[in-house]
């Protein structure tokens, strides 16, 4: 009886054992049948992470699904860096894009190199060092460049813009053009711009336009909205928000004595609406914006509303029939007030300019 007990308990345990070999065994054959159909099957495992990631807003696409959207996407897609092959051209480029992502630390009011700036960063205004989309980027800079310019009356070449850019929005002085600083950032911006056929103008280039009011812009209105989405990062006074080391702004300022003049192209009131509507508050895309449109043009009349400094620029516009319908001050060809072209209503400009 001991015997047929013990030999009924070795059967027992012996399927048991069979049972869990079997079932291992149909595992470990499954998995490679996942493997197998998951490594022939790119779009499958792209699916199956994207459905077993718990966050899926910091998941991080592989380089090949970064390829594949780059290839698809219909904007303008800035060259990497690392496509130059010449280490000395590399070199230059590198430091042009520092020169527009950290201006302040080399040409701002402590600036290493010389100062001559009023400590904002180039890309305050031109977002990501020049590369986003709709975010006033260098894409069309190379391409379109030299060109007839309405506010000068002459043809300007890429030196003469960047000063611009230095003695308006940076509220700046001039950089030699011969300067090792000025030849870096064009050659960035070159290099930027260099798939771009001469005479054409990249997708996603500057702004994206946004319609006009049927009102004026109000700048009480836009008060509220900065209020509510602008003041917690540049500050209740505009004075924006410096670094640590407070050689740089992290977030920079939208009036006062450190901000760009009235000589600046987001002074214009419909620049600063296109450029806020489509890149922020923080965060936001021109594929999904935040503020709305009458937003937009309210918070950019509240912000240009406010001090800033003064340039004065008597060789602006020297035809006025060619200033835009925005531009804020006078004399103008037509017979609406500096008033309505500072804030709106546009559409009556508008139609009859044209």
């Amino acid at each position: 009886m001991k015997n047929e007990g013990k030999d009924s308990f070795d059967r027992g345990m012996l399927q048991t054992i069979q049972l869990l070999t079997n079932a291992v065994s149909i595992l470990f054959v499954g998995m490679i049948l996942m493997t197998l159909v998951f490594a022939f099957n790119e779009d499958l495992l792209i699916f199956w992470d994207r459905i077993t990631t718990p966050n899926p807003k910091v998941d991080v696409p592989d380089e090949k699904l970064k390829l594949a959207s780059a290839a698809s996407s219909p904007f303008w897609i800035a060259p990497k860096l690392s496509e130059i092959s010449d280490p000395k051209q590399r070199e230059q480029v590198n430091y042009g894009r520092q020169l527009i992502a950290h201006t302040a630390k080399y040409l701002g009011p402590k600036g290493s190199v010389k100062a001559i700036s009023n400590g904002m960063n180039c890309q305050n205004c031109h977002l990501d060092a020049g590369t986003r989309v709709f975010g006033n980027n260098y894409g069309s800079v190379a391409s379109t460049y030299p060109k007839m310019r309405a506010r000068s009356g002459s043809i300007e070449n890429v030196y003469k813009r960047v000063n611009d850019c230095f003695q308006r929005s940076l509220n700046g002085m001039e950089l030699d053009t011969t300067s090792k600083e000025m030849q870096a950032i064009k050659a960035y911006i070159e290099f930027l711009g260099k798939e771009v056929p001469k005479g054409e103008k990249a997708e996603g280039s500057g702004l994206k336009e946004l319609p006009f009011l049927d009102r004026a812009a109000d700048p009480a209105k836009g008060k509220l909205v900065y209020v509510d989405k602008c003041q917690s990062c540049h500050q209740a006074n505009g004075g924006g928000l410096k670094n640590t080391a407070r050689n740089e702004y992290v977030y920079p300022p939208l009036w006062g004595k450190n901000s760009y003049n009235d000589g600046a192209g987001l002074y214009r009131v419909s620049n600063f609406a296109k450029y806020a509507k489509y890149n922020m508050p923080l965060g936001v895309s021109h594929t999904s914006p935040q503020l709305s449109d009458e937003e937009a043009w309210d918070v950019a009349a509240f912000v240009n509303s406010q001090s800033r400094p003064h340039k004065d620029v008597p060789q602006d516009w020297p035809d006025i029939s060619k200033k835009p319908i925005d531009h804020p001050f006078g004399p103008y060809a037509d017979g609406f007030s500096e008033q309505q072209h500072k804030f709106g209503p546009f559409q009556p400009i508008a139609k009859q300019k044209n």
